[in-house]
């Protein structure tokens, strides 16, 4: 089967989801939410109070998701119930972010506290929407097809956010008397928009279903289930090498995302070329990350996580000697012609290697394991930060991070042969 001929509608409702969840990361996560909390929920509060609390509450939804996937992943697989698990966990975070266009002035508590169920929604829900790959393609079309869920991704996210940026620089082109109303209709459309492009998964892909079943006592037997699922993966030799590589660059990677605009603010750069950059690494990311699974579906894709990771390297060092906004400009073309192709293939080589009657408790691991990334890479930032002023330095703690990571991924195979110890 050719590559055209893989994009029927299941694959095409699947890769649907990306783009209806990107909303969230892209104009909520890394916009929206820091904006609005900042300007106008905890209006005349000290700066660095703000900060502390968008970070405790990160931390909190984070470590509920490493604390549940696995569970939900075991659930899940024991009764087939993973499309019936992304539909719930993607409304509650629908529509938390819905619910924070409706919150008003000064009240961060509850800004928090939504934002917290909406956080949680969206990375619970990519347990199950990851686990259904298995589902929509064989595995030599994995690459291809993971990494069209992050371009399409990219681009979703791309296309929302650059809409809210044009309401925001001229409400009264689109019926709003201020910037205020922008923002509450902001939140309201990512939650809409989230839904709507969830309902083709719902409708055109098919689970299949585990061999064994919960009949009574789910809980119980999800926590024994779950103790039998992590002796498992300590016999699969391949998946415990690469989930340790995987947690180490991906830290890497994700701390690039989330410190971009952090960093372009120390070197003194406007806010709106920032935002501008990170659309223009987005935008960039939609074609960049299909080309990427179509080369992986030829050479594999181990070969295109190593030319990412030795982008993220040369970005590291070359951002000693960045001067200029240009020059952020050019980094962030770069950074988007391999953001999405190295998520997009470790999710792919991932699924490759792991059994694939239980996806959800293996899938549940996954995203475990990649919540605790985003704790890795800002902690050696953080303590880079406290040692030295100069932001230019600060990078450089990554490329242990990227260097140990391609390191245990040349260790992982990918032969058909059986690893189970």
């Amino acid at each position: 089967m050719s590559i055209p001929s893989i994009l029927n509608r299941r694959v095409i409702a699947w890769a649907l989801y990306d783009w209806a969840n990107s909303a969230f990361a892209l104009s909520v996560l890394a916009v929206l939410f820091p904006l609005v909390l900042g300007n106008f929920w905890s209006i005349g509060d000290d700066g660095a109070a703000v900060t502390a609390r968008l970070g405790w509450i990160t931390f909190a939804a984070s470590v509920i998701v490493c604390i549940t996937a696995p569970l939900f992943g075991t659930i899940a697989d024991a009764g087939g119930y993973r499309k019936r698990f992304l539909f719930v966990l993607a409304a509650i975070g629908a529509s938390m972010t819905a619910a924070l266009g409706l919150i008003g002035e000064g009240e961060w508590p509850l800004a928090l506290g939504i934002y917290m169920f909406a956080s949680f929604g969206y990375y619970s829900s990519t347990v199950f929407y990851d686990s259904l790959l298995i589902d929509v393609c064989e595995p030599r079309y994995f690459s291809f097809v993971s990494s069209l869920g992050f371009s399409l991704g990219y681009l979703g996210g791309a296309v929302l956010l650059a809409l809210h940026l044009w309401m925001l620089s001229s409400p009264a082109t689109f019926g709003f008397e201020n910037t205020t109303e922008v923002f509450s209709f902001a939140f309201v459309s990512v939650g809409a928009w989230w839904i709507i492009f969830l309902v083709p998964l719902l409708y055109f892909v098919s689970e299949r279903h585990s061999p064994f079943e919960v009949s009574s006592g789910a809980i119980h037997a999800a926590y024994a289930e779950l103790r039998a699922t992590m002796r498992k993966v300590g016999q699969y030799r391949n998946v415990v090498v690469f989930l340790t590589g995987y947690w180490l660059y991906i830290g890497g990677v994700f701390t690039v995302i989330f410190m971009a605009v952090n960093y372009g603010q120390r070197l003194g750069f406007e806010d709106r070329d920032l935002v501008m950059a990170l659309l223009i690494t987005n935008f960039i990311g939609f074609p960049a990350t299909l080309l990427y699974g179509l080369v992986a579906h030829r050479f594999g894709p181990k070969s295109g996580i190593y030319f990412a990771l030795l982008v993220y390297i040369g970005m590291s060092v070359w951002a000693i000697f960045m001067k200029d906004i240009e020059q952020f400009f050019v980094m962030a073309i770069i950074i988007g012609t391999v953001q999405g192709g190295v998520q997009g293939l470790s999710r792919s080589l991932y699924a490759s290697l792991i059994p694939p009657e239980q996806p959800g408790e293996f899938f549940g691991f996954y995203n475990m394991v990649t919540k605790f990334a985003h704790v890795l890479g800002p902690a050696m930032v953080a303590i880079a930060a406290m040692l030295s002023d100069d932001p230019k330095w600060v990078l450089l703690t990554l490329m242990p991070l990227f260097l140990a990571g391609g390191f245990l991924l040349t260790i992982v195979r990918t032969k058909s042969t059986p690893d189970v110890n």
